[in-house]
């Protein structure tokens, strides 16, 4: 059970590497191990300003974890419109939005059981 928390760790650890290698904003980490019935054990939200940074947030995140994991998205959804893109790494699902998409489903008061962790950006 350790090498897993310890995988999902660095993989978590990578996808923000990548969001922030391209100034994604407002991060946030919502940890799901202690609720039932859900579908992996962490989401991580972020959003961009404009499609072409959502965008560049989610090919960040796919070549960084890519190269330093060897590991790739079980599914991606949503990168036609680049509004809402949802990339499945199974224990971890990223959610990369733009600000008004954000705002309207508001994922985060949805799981607000959850533990939730903002991560400072310094951009």
């Amino acid at each position: 059970m350790a090498k897993d928390n310890n995988n999902a760790d660095q993989l978590i650890t990578t996808i923000l590497s990548g969001i922030e290698d391209v100034k994604g904003r407002e991060i946030s980490i919502l940890d799901l191990r202690e609720l039932e019935n859900t579908v992996c054990d962490y989401f991580i939200i972020c959003e961009g300003t404009s499609n072409t940074q959502v965008n560049a947030i989610v090919n960040s995140i796919q070549k960084k974890v890519s190269k330093e994991l060897k590991d790739h998205p079980w599914h991606i959804e949503g990168s036609e419109n680049a509004e809402w893109v949802l990339m499945d790494y199974v224990n971890v699902v990223v959610h990369v939005f733009q600000k008004h998409i954000r705002q309207y489903y508001d994922i985060e008061s949805l799981w607000g059981d959850a533990k939730t962790t903002e991560i400072e950006t310094s951009y």
